[in-house]
């Protein structure tokens, strides 16, 4: 909050609770760019509450962003 006015959106990681009143104030004044939590499971109701659309699971982006071996390049070895 010290750099309030020195960015434009701000993007947190956490699933803890004690983040819901940062997280809602920088939502009311359209400073929250999203919340990454790690676990959907493991996320505090008040923080999902308070990012409402803005909150991505980071379980969930597993498929995305998992190394997929290239099965072409064992063919040719």
């Amino acid at each position: 909050m010290i750099d309030y006015n020195k960015y434009d959106k701000a993007v947190i990681v956490t699933s803890d609770g004690d983040f819901y009143s940062l997280t809602d104030y920088l939502y009311k004044n359209k400073k929250l760019k999203m919340v990454l939590s790690p676990d959907y499971d493991n996320c505090s109701i008040l923080l999902t509450k308070a990012a409402k659309e803005k909150i991505v699971f980071m379980d969930n982006l597993r498929k995305k962003l998992e190394h997929k071996k290239n099965t072409e390049m064992k063919k040719h070895r």
